[in-house]
């Protein structure tokens, strides 16, 4: 009797419980009155914990040595699971409580699995993914909707792991508009996006409503192909629909409409939105339309006006911010920001940054400069800054420094076609028709082709 009264005591405790410090006292009393073996205490209290981000704490209690594993039970772990699944550097430990779980012999449910496969996402572990996946088949839980889309999502996360994603999607019995929205999701990540077009033509075709994440993920889609007109049919139908406009859709129609090349209208979007709701994805969106369509000037105002703001840039809008300058040929501003970005924001530079870096000082025809940079870099160029390191030598007559890097280029990739044409067009720039025929035939032996350029219409 006393015993039950102890445990309820405790149970009405961890309800009102809204603190760390409370949960300490609570912890303490537990064990006081000899309840950390109690099943009911445990699970509540690890779901308490869970809620006040504290999981690690509950289960050096709830998975201590003197615990009892008989006092496990299935939600017990899918409470453990969840919160580790949830947290960013956590999704390891996830899949330990889930062996965990096996190992005890404590039957997985339906709620399990969507948190496991979860944690198989973020740590992309196909094969983990696909064992467990052997284990939904096995216990009969392939017919849950949430299962079967929590699955895709794990698939599509995984590197070649989409084609299984589909397989599931096609097979699946009952499809609602999150599967939907997480197939095209993984056709946009794994820059799929004609086939994320497709999926939506079918969504249309099937008649289903799309939510607010599938018209995020179509708008992506259509940006990475260019696909204006979709776009503005998308547009229009959140207007039609009187679907909110939340930070999301917004800063997607904006991403959308700027990488189409409609930045008069990107920019429209942008300044209807409240300032409190711009978030950097935003800022980012808009000033990298500004730098992709040559508008540099107006992308290092926008840029400005966002610091003003008090939104701290990240390394994205860098990126941005740099391919501005190099745009527009603002070559001091390109080097004031790049110092700006190192020395104040205490980013380090990506090798995307020094890319704009090099293609900032070599469009502005200082190419022993951008030589001299990227002999100072900390890392290794990648093929794309020594092909626009050759490009400028063409350009600016330094023929000599240009044949050196495409024949060192040549010998770190033997079969890229590229480096190949580069080396004919700099022998061509020299009259030297003899080395240029010589390429060719290099080329010729080792079955490179010149790759024939090509147009895609959008319909």
């Amino acid at each position: 009797m006393y015993r039950r009264a102890a445990e309820q005591n405790c149970l009405a405790l961890l309800r009102f419980c809204n603190s760390f410090c409370k949960l300490t006292q609570i912890h303490a009393k537990i064990l006081k009155l000899g309840l950390q073996t109690n099943p009911l205490v445990l699970t509540k209290f690890t779901s308490i914990s869970s809620d006040l981000n504290s999981v690690r704490y509950a289960c050096s209690l709830t998975f201590s040595p003197e615990s009892e594993p008989h006092c496990y039970d299935t939600f017990l772990f899918n409470t453990v699971i969840k919160a580790y699944a949830e947290t960013t550097h956590s999704k390891h430990t996830a899949i330990r409580y889930y062996k965990e779980m096996l190992n005890h012999r404590v039957a997985p449910n339906n709620y399990t699995y969507p948190f496991v496969f979860k944690a198989c996402a973020g740590i992309r572990e196909l094969s983990l993914g696909k064992t467990v996946h052997g284990s939904v088949v096995k216990l009969g839980y392939c017919g849950d909707t949430h299962v079967l889309n929590t699955m895709i999502h794990m698939y599509c996360s995984c590197e070649n792991g989409i084609v299984f994603g589909e397989k599931l999607f096609d097979e699946m019995p009952n499809i609602n508009s999150v599967s939907w929205s997480t197939m095209m999701c993984g056709y946009v990540r794994w820059g799929m996006s004609n086939e994320a077009v497709k999926l939506f033509r079918r969504m249309q075709i099937a008649n289903v409503k799309p939510d607010e994440i599938t018209l995020v993920m179509v708008l992506s889609a259509c940006a990475n192909l260019g696909a204006l007109e979709l776009g503005r049919w998308v547009e229009s139908y959140i207007e039609k629909e009187k679907i909110e406009m939340r930070v999301e859709l917004y800063n997607a129609l904006i991403d959308m409409f700027a990488k189409c090349g409609d930045v008069g209208k990107a920019l429209r979007l942008f300044r209807n939105m409240s300032e409190s709701k711009r978030t950097i994805v935003s800022w980012t969106s808009i000033i990298y339309g500004m730098a992709l369509h040559g508008s540099g000037l107006e992308a290092v105002s926008l840029f400005e006006e966002m610091t003003g703001a008090g939104v701290v840039p990240d390394d994205v809008v860098f990126i941005g911010l740099l391919s501005a300058c190099s745009h527009s040929g603002l070559v001091e501003e390109g080097k004031r920001y790049f110092d700006k970005m190192v020395n104040h924001y205490g980013i380090a530079p990506r090798i995307e940054h020094y890319g704009c870096m090099v293609d900032l000082l070599t469009r502005a025809g200082l190419v022993e400069e951008a030589m001299e940079f990227v002999d100072t870099m900390p890392i290794a160029p990648n093929p794309v800054i020594w092909r626009t390191l050759i490009a400028a030598c063409r350009a600016h007559g330094e023929l000599n420094l240009g044949e050196r890097i495409t024949k060192d280029l040549i010998m770190n990739e033997p079969l890229q076609e590229s480096n190949y044409v580069l080396l004919s067009s700099i022998y061509a720039k020299m009259l030297d028709w003899e080395k240029k025929s010589i390429v060719r035939e290099a080329m010729g032996k080792k079955g490179i082709r010149k790759a024939p350029g090509s147009t895609m219409i959008g319909l």
